[in-house]
Order: structure tokens, then sequence, then C-alpha cells
């Protein structure tokens, strides 16, 4: 098959050499691959080649690099396989530094807060929901990517098209445990709607939009797809007893039925993309908020030739046809090969909300405080 088309202060903290097959602990949304099952959800081994550097936490790098070396701050869930790292070096000469900092939304502000002192030469993870921090704050620069031709130029930010340059795209929605509700004889939700009844809400692991992208997602849709309706939906799922958490390594890998911890709620906010990996689940394909990732180079970088080089090198069919099984999303780039079963395991929704970037940039505080005054937080 073929693919066609919160802010937070940086902290000083200790850099670690991660050696080959390390394990840098769990994901956001990092699955097994295929055949591990569903115990085995968050244990699979994040390979980085012995020459990158690792970050964890939200943390900053010592600054820009220059000359062999090549510095990317991403989020936590940044995992591609050690052979894929080892090949940008090999095509370009220049190591690559990963300094991770923590979700997207912290991530987002980290790169916002140093315009033009930047603490790395190129950002990764920043999603289409919070895009518009780091262009409004004038943390980027400019780079067309002429790979960007074979699919990722569909995903522009408009506005800020040469800005940040998109390399995958996944889809936040509902996901149930349909194994859970045939043990007990139970009908699951049939849409995102039901969440307003009591019994489906109590069930149900959401996430904070201040603190989640996910959690930002999820609001999105209801707001788009509700209308003037989503505040109500919001009263009724928080009196309904939804538990609502910081993020999403804390709902699906402690608190879902179906994740590593076995927890007791039938009910998550993950991906479309999950259920390929953890059987018996699927997505509630109407509550679905599309999340597209992108690469920036950062304003100030002195080292922005290999910058330039890191973002074509994420486009490349390399890194492209990796991502499905290492990070459990879509390739941007048409007529990348999609591993065998994955379309029908990992199904694309045929309709979802969306909101353009700016959007809302314009509305999201406004939104976050009438979201808390709903659910009573």
């Amino acid at each position: 098959m073929k693919w066609t088309a919160g802010q937070t202060r940086c902290e000083e903290t200790d850099v670690t050499e991660q050696p080959t097959g390390a394990t840098t602990g769990r994901r956001r949304r990092k699955f097994p691959p295929q055949g591990f099952g569903r115990r085995g959800l968050g244990r699979g081994l994040v390979l980085i080649a012995t020459a990158a550097m690792v970050v964890t936490g939200s943390a900053c790098a010592d600054g820009s690099t220059s000359g062999g070396e090549v510095t990317l701050l991403t989020h936590d869930s940044f995992d591609l396989p050690e052979s894929v790292i080892d090949s940008f070096r090999q095509d370009t000469g220049l190591t690559l530094k990963i300094v991770k900092s923590g979700d997207a939304g912290q991530l987002a502000s980290t790169v916002s807060l140093t315009p033009g002192a930047p603490k790395g030469d190129a950002v990764f993870g920043i999603d289409n929901t919070f895009a518009s921090r780091p262009i409004d704050a004038g943390a980027l620069e400019s780079y067309a990517s002429p790979a960007a031709a074979g699919g990722a130029s569909e995903y522009a930010v408009p506005g800020a098209t040469d800005q940040l340059t998109a390399v995958d795209r996944g889809d936040v929605c509902l996901n149930i445990d349909n194994a859970w509700y045939a043990s007990r004889s139970l009908t699951p939700p049939a849409t995102f709607r039901d969440l307003t009844k009591p019994e489906y809400a109590a069930q149900a692991a959401l996430m904070d939009p201040a603190t989640s992208s996910p959690g930002t997602a999820f609001l999105l849709t209801t707001v788009g797809a509700l209308g003037d309706g989503w505040q109500d939906y919001w009263k009724r799922v928080g009196a309904g007893g939804a538990t609502i958490v910081s993020g999403w390594e804390i709902a699906y890998n402690q608190l879902f039925t179906a994740g590593e911890g076995r927890g007791d709620k039938p009910i998550v906010l993950s991906y479309a993309s999950s259920p390929a990996a953890t059987p018996d689940t699927s997505a509630l394909l109407d509550s679905c908020f599309p999340q597209v990732e992108y690469i920036g180079i950062l304003k100030g970088t002195r080292n922005s030739t290999g910058a330039r080089k890191l973002v074509d090198f994420m486009l490349s069919p390399t890194v492209q046809e990796a991502l499905p099984e290492s990070m459990y999303v879509y390739p941007v780039q048409r007529d990348t090969p999609l591993p065998e079963g994955w379309p029908a395991r990992a199904a694309v929704p045929s309709w979802m909300s969306s909101l353009p970037p700016s959007v809302i940039a314009d509305n999201r505080e406004m939104w976050l405080d009438q979201w808390r005054a709903a659910v009573g937080r």
C-alpha cells in the first residue's frame, strides 16, 4: 500500500550519552513492533546512534552547534531506528545530537522563549495546534526544502509556508477497548458525543488541553464539531466523572484497560493509529482531529547548512518509510510504502474537525479558560 495524500522554563539538565540499544523511558505515543502484544506497549527499544546525544525531560542544550554536529530539539516521543539516525551521518558527515524537551506544547514554548538565540539548530515535533507560537515569536528561519514538493507542501502552515516543513501526520481520536466491553456484554460508545452519558464519561481517561497536545486536539474537535454547544458538552463530561490527566503516558499506559498498566478505563484519548499496535481496540473516527508534526530551522543557528540538510533528510524515503512502525504516524510524502496491512489497522478518518492555526492561536487561551470553567478545574 502507498500513502497518497503551559509555557515552560528551560532548566539545566545533565546530558548523557545513550549507548546503542539503550532505553530512554516510555513514550507519549510509542507502540511496540507488531507481535509484541499489549503487555509490551511502551517497552520497545529506543535505538539511537551511539554518536547521538539524548537529553530526557524538559531540557536545554548548551547552545547551537556548528561544524560536524547538528542539534535537534524535539519532543519526548521522537524515536527513529538506529539505522535511520546513522544514515544521516553517512549521507552528510554530520553527527545528529538529539535534545528532548517535553510535549509539543512545551517544545513550542521552549523555542519561542529564545528567538535568535536558539538552544539548537532545528526543532522537530511542533504540531499544527502550536505552530503559531514559534512563528509569532520570530523563532524560525525560512527554508523551502526541494523535497517538500513530494507531499509535505500540502500540509504547509498558511502564511508561513517556509518556516515549518511537515514531516508526518496522525489523528487524535478516542480509543475503545472492545474486548473489555465484549467480556461484560456491554455496548461500547459509538460516537464521542456518547461521553455526555454518565456511564461512558466515568469510563474515560482524557487529557488536560493545557498540558497535553492530544488534549488540545480533542478540545479543538469539540469546538469545531459542536460550535456553541462545546462548553455544555464538557460540563456534562466533567459532571459524569471523566478522569482528566496531564498527558498521554498516564492516560494510555496507566489508566487504559488495554494499556501497559491494565488500568480500569476502557475509553482513552489516543490516536487513530493506536489500534495497529493494540489488538481488540478501535478508534472512534468521528472524534478525530488532525495532528501534523513539523520540522523547522531555528533562527540564529550557527549551522544553517547542517540544519537544512536535516530538514531534507526528514523528508527522505529513509525517514518517511520508518515513521509508521517507529512512531506510529503516517508519512507526508506521497507514494511512501506502508507496512503490510497497516492502513487497515490504522484507519484514516474520512472526516475530521479542523481549525486553521491562526484561529487556534487567536482563541486558545479563551477556550482553555472556558474549558476549565466547564469541567471545574
